[in-house]
């Protein structure tokens, strides 16, 4: 099929790449020159495993292209994908600007049917604003498809290509039919297509994020409490877990979550529930539990070199939000160091991916190491923010040695404490006593 991409941000650039090496001919236009250009020349803007390869293999093909004229892209494509970005505005809202500045852009371009499908994460009601956009500018006939993407940043390409389910928000038999063409190279294993009305699709992309949230957040409450209480949140969650209506997915203790989705979705919700007057009380609560999860970690850490915070020099292992992603917004890491920067306090920092973006993040004020082992030169603490592979199993006689003083603050919960307390290293972590 002929495809068109609007937006190569994550969810465009992710979406364009699988769809491209399923054999389909894809169009992706963004408004950004320098990205296309960039893109055109192999350079990814993004680090997500397995991208990269998918994109320059595709473009050797000839079945990935990339321009900055959107007339080419709607003129050379059946279906139509918007993926730009919907960021938060002040009061908590998405700001929807960009896929309603696209719609209109896409209707003064159409000469021929075309199917629009939006993949961005839009506010309940966004099908309706952009049908009616594109009708108040074109008679050419179009339908409209809600398709909203549910990518895990750090597994985005095996997310797309294999599916817990795709979910199409449209009333329409020819499109239902033409979208499962589409998909089923996706669904060989197991058909998860799930078809509905586009506002109960918009409503189950919020709905999931919300419930993710909800579960961190409620495995984080239960954390505290552990701590006040001599219990071992890790033994908790194992019993928890194996619960077969619960499961363990999403109940890791920690410092909490972060990110470009579950932070703007939960603030979303909130907006949403205002305006239709609806408390969502239960997604305020998972949004200041959370904010609790990074202060009160920041806290502990402050508090035990309080009164030589300016003294102190922490090694920090992870910047971005989580694995295998070098995304750093709304990462608790940025959110901690702003903290520790604070009370003057020194960083030297490691991510095998997020250093150059969470650098810019705090305005330069780290250091960055080439590894890990680095960042322990002259520190007095090692503080672990992202549970990225290389971290789980480490030299921990080097750890020692290199620390001014063997102590391991851990935001992940990695490390088993009794192998930490074998290697004379003081052990804090999540839900557990620490080790001394």
């Amino acid at each position: 099929m002929k495809i068109c991409v609007v937006g190569v941000g994550y969810v465009g650039l992710v979406t364009a790449a699988c769809l491209a090496e399923a054999g389909n001919s894809i169009v992706c236009v963004d408004k950004d020159a320098k990205k296309i250009a960039g893109l055109k020349n192999g350079i990814i803007p993004i680090y997500e495993p397995g991208l990269t390869e998918m994109v320059k293999h595709n473009q050797q093909l000839n079945r990935l292209h990339f321009t900055a004229d959107l007339k080419y892209g709607v003129d050379n494509s059946l279906i139509i994908f918007l993926a730009v970005g919907t960021p938060s505005t002040q009061d908590g809202s998405p700001d929807t600007s960009a896929i309603l500045t696209v719609a209109a852009q896409i209707a003064e371009n159409l000469n021929d049917y075309r199917i629009i499908v939006t993949k961005s994460t839009v506010p309940v009601g966004t099908h309706q604003k952009v049908t009616d956009i594109i009708k108040s500018k074109t008679q050419t006939p179009f339908d409209y498809v809600s398709n909203p993407e549910f990518l895990k940043e750090g597994a985005a390409v095996d997310d797309f290509m294999s599916p817990d389910r795709i979910i199409l928000g449209t009333s329409n038999p020819e499109v239902r039919q033409i979208m499962s063409q589409l998909y089923g190279p996706f669904m060989r294993t197991r058909r998860r297509l799930l078809f509905m009305d586009p506002a109960s699709a918009e409503m189950t992309k919020y709905a999931a994020n919300i419930m993710l949230a909800t579960r961190i957040s409620f495995i984080n409450e239960i954390a505290e409490l552990c701590e006040k209480l001599g219990a071992d949140v890790e033994l908790v969650r194992q019993g928890l877990g194996s619960d077969s209506r619960i499961g363990s997915a999403f109940l890791f203790p920690g410092v909490g979550y972060g990110g470009s989705c579950l932070p703007k979705d939960i603030r979303a919700i909130i907006h949403t529930g205002s305006e239709c007057s609806v408390e969502m009380a239960i997604a305020k609560s998972i949004q200041q539990v959370n904010t609790n999860a990074h202060e009160r970690f920041a806290k502990r850490v402050i508090d035990y070199f309080s009164p030589s915070l300016d003294k102190t020099t922490l090694a920090v292992w992870g910047l971005a939000f989580k694995a295998k992603t070098d995304d750093v917004r709304e990462s608790p890491a940025i959110y901690c160091i702003k903290k520790f920067l604070d009370c003057r306090m020194k960083i030297k920092a490691y991510d095998p991916e997020a250093a150059s973006a969470a650098t810019a993040a705090l305005g330069g004020k780290i250091q960055t190491c080439r590894n890990g082992y680095d960042a322990l030169d002259g520190a007095d603490a090692l503080v672990i923010f992202t549970d990225w592979q290389e971290f789980r199993n480490p030299d921990f006689e080097a750890i020692a040695a290199k620390l001014k003083k063997p102590v391991i603050f851990d935001g992940r919960n990695l490390y088993d404490p009794d192998v930490l307390e074998k290697a004379g290293i003081e052990y804090h972590s999540v839900g557990r006593q620490a080790q001394p």
